[in-house]
């Protein structure tokens, strides 16, 4: 029997399937696995060739005729907030971030379950059970984080898992050169605080401290109006047929 480890990530391609976020459209995907010592390593690569990780999973689009989905990388430090993400940053002073190893937790899974029922009752993640949860934190071999948002609660700084109430979360790899946000989610009920906008604001901040060029943030789907919010964090860059490119274009780039 042969037991030499395969010295390259053998790739797969994926049956079409109905696109979530293009109804017209046939999407397909081109996978490997991450597993083993390399994987950190590998993670890094696929990911600035703009593949995303699904807990062992590297995978990107290779639809036959569709070319929407464009990954994503802030330049964080040329960013800027604008004076509405200022007033993000304003509106959720009194939060608190507390990051740990990527382990579930019953409460995060609550705020999960939460947040699936009112945002994607009908995607892919819908049935989604606890222990189907677990493994998407658990399940990984790169460097994975959880990075739990709370309520500022009076008096407590102290406790090694702070007691203040959990409004948001963020499943986050750091890379060589960047954070890449594999997955977020938070409180429906608080739209006010603009949760999602913060989170990736708070990773923009954590790049910047850690000496890291870049935020990745997956695919900004062209066309579809709930990835809008992806092109709103400039500069940025999208990868294109010839690699990475300035988005704006610099004779375009600008703030409010």
């Amino acid at each position: 029997m042969n037991t030499q480890t395969t010295p390259s990530p053998q790739f797969y391609l994926t049956a079409p399937a109905a696109c979530p976020y293009l109804p017209q459209e046939m999407e397909r995907k081109v996978f490997t696995h991450l597993v083993g010592e390399r994987a950190p390593e590998l993670n890094d690569l696929l990911t600035q060739g703009g593949f995303r990780r699904s807990q062992n999973i590297a995978y990107r689009p290779a639809c036959e005729t569709c070319r929407a989905c464009i990954s994503v990388r802030i330049l964080v430090n040329e960013f800027r907030p604008s004076r509405s993400m200022r007033r993000v940053l304003a509106a959720n002073a009194d939060l608190v971030a507390y990051e740990y190893p990527a382990e579930p937790s019953s409460e995060q899974y609550s705020l999960f379950r939460h947040y699936l029922d009112h945002r994607h009752q009908k995607g892919g993640m819908s049935d989604m059970s606890v222990l189907d949860y677990a493994m998407m934190v658990e399940d990984t071999h790169v460097h994975t984080r959880i990075i739990e948002y709370r309520l500022r609660p009076e008096g407590d700084g102290i406790n090694e898992r702070p007691q203040g109430d959990l409004i948001a979360v963020a499943l986050t790899d750091r890379m060589g050169d960047g954070l890449s946000m594999v997955y977020s989610f938070y409180d429906t009920d608080i739209a006010s605080r603009s949760l999602g906008t913060f989170m990736i604001l708070d990773h923009i901040r954590r790049a910047q401290a850690l000496g890291l060029p870049h935020v990745y943030l997956g695919y900004w789907v062209k066309g579809s109006r709930k990835m809008d919010y992806k092109t709103k964090f400039l500069p940025q860059e999208h990868l294109m047929a010839r690699g990475w490119g300035r988005y704006p274009p610099p004779e375009n780039d600008g703030h409010e």
